[in-house]
């Protein structure tokens, strides 16, 4: 039985494990984007989205706590700066995992994980997506049926009108 086994343990020790994570989450705090493998990626996830909401509310307590985690002065201001400015209004769901292939070398799944408050082309691409979709329900299928046919009648009205002149 697997009960209460939450994470992945990425093939290390428990201090491996530890000292990766934390070297990935300062990776990707100071570039804003990192391309791993996907398990990496995944785990990442984990460890660094507790990490951004702490950052949120910027106090002693959380800038102690956040810095037990990642051991870097620079990672903690950057993120408790630049990236809590941009993710304050966000519920959660700050990261983005963007599967880039397999690795040459021994096929591994590559993948890139960033801020998503970060990548200005997604931004405006969902900006420029949202103004051209429209919401459909059930409701409105038997409204446009009904307003069909009366705009076949004048149609076919004109023909008939032109054939008496």
């Amino acid at each position: 039985m697997r009960h209460n086994k939450k994470f992945n343990h990425l093939s290390r020790k428990k201090g491996h494990r530890e000292a990766l994570l934390m070297n990935l989450a300062i990776a990707l705090i100071m570039h804003k984007r990192i391309f791993t493998t996907v398990a990496k990626a995944k785990a990442l996830r984990v460890y660094a989205e507790p990490l951004i909401t702490r950052s949120k509310k910027d106090d002693t307590a959380n800038r102690r706590l956040v810095f037990s985690y990642l051991q870097n002065k620079e990672a903690v201001k950057e993120l408790f700066g630049v990236i809590a400015d941009k993710v304050a209004d966000r519920p959660g769901g700050y990261l983005r995992i963007l599967k880039t292939g397999n690795r040459l070398g021994d096929n591994a799944e590559m993948a890139m994980i960033e801020f998503v408050d970060f990548n200005e082309n997604m931004l405006e691409a969902k900006g420029e997506k949202k103004t051209k979709s429209t919401r459909r329900s059930r409701s409105k299928k038997a409204v446009p049926a009904t307003d069909a046919a009366p705009a076949e009648a004048p149609a076919a009205e004109a023909p008939a009108a032109e054939n008496a002149e």
